[in-house]
């Protein structure tokens, strides 16, 4: 295959993940809340796991170990940050009862943000399977397992939004599509722009998102056998990411 089609493989892939979110119509509320936090600490592991050690040691092979390649880690964890302060990006992973407050123009919102989240993930999984195909993967692999807790969260929220199970599924796949967009748009590019700054920038992202986002939902609890549960997955999702890399 060539780097054209392996981009759409993967961008169109992760987009796919936003149906995941129909689950939500089958799970009983409490076998939902049994698994949405340990998946939030898997993808907290995956996402530092793929920051740590796949894009940023890539980045300074391409960039070298240079204050540009490190500013660029800066400049990604600041991009994020900006854009929840700002954009009211927030990433839901709690069950669907707890939205019920949430009304209407809140779900416009948090499809916009989740259009613009999944761009720039396609922007950050091309610049991966430029570099190699297997950088790609790992970069499809630490995407997913963010995607999945995100998109259960999301498809509650619409529902208890005022949105129907049909345009709610319809709605959020149009969002995970825009992915397919940044993919392409960093391939077509390529040639004339130098992506390789994309790494660095996704590794900031990703170790904000982890660090804001995700661990401080997972490191509170008051039961200690639940906080250690959370601290294996955090774990697993780090050595599946590491696995990758050493298998690959």
């Amino acid at each position: 295959m060539t780097t054209l089609w392996w981009i759409i493989a993967g961008t169109v892939g992760i987009s796919l993940l936003s149906l995941v979110g129909a689950a939500v119509l089958f799970l009983r509320e409490a076998v939902l809340k049994k698994i949405l936090l340990p998946l939030v600490a898997l993808s907290a592991g995956a996402l530092l796991g793929g920051a740590l050690f796949h894009l940023i040691p890539e980045g300074i092979v391409q960039l070298g170990n240079t204050f540009a390649m490190w500013l660029w880690v800066a400049i990604g964890f600041s991009f994020f940050l900006l854009l929840e302060q700002f954009i009211y990006w927030h990433h839901c992973h709690v069950t669907p009862s707890e939205h019920e407050d949430h009304k209407h123009p809140v779900t416009y919102l948090i499809l916009l943000s989740d259009a613009l989240h999944n761009f720039m993930d396609g922007l950050v999984l091309a610049g991966a399977f430029l570099v190699s195909v297997k950088l790609g993967w790992v970069t499809f692999l630490v995407l997913a397992a963010h995607e999945i807790p995100q998109e259960l969260g999301d498809f509650g929220v619409l529902l208890h939004g005022g949105w129907s199970k049909g345009k709610a599924l319809l709605f959020n796949l149009l969002s995970g599509l825009t992915m397919v967009l940044g993919g392409l748009l960093v391939y077509f590019l390529s040639a004339t722009v130098e992506e390789s700054f994309l790494l660095p920038l996704a590794a900031g992202g990703f170790i904000y998102i982890a660090a804001s986002d995700l661990i401080p939902e997972i490191k509170h609890h008051n039961q200690l056998k639940v906080n250690i549960l959370h601290f294996l997955f955090f774990i697993l999702g780090a050595a599946l990411i590491v696995g990758v890399g050493v298998l690959g």
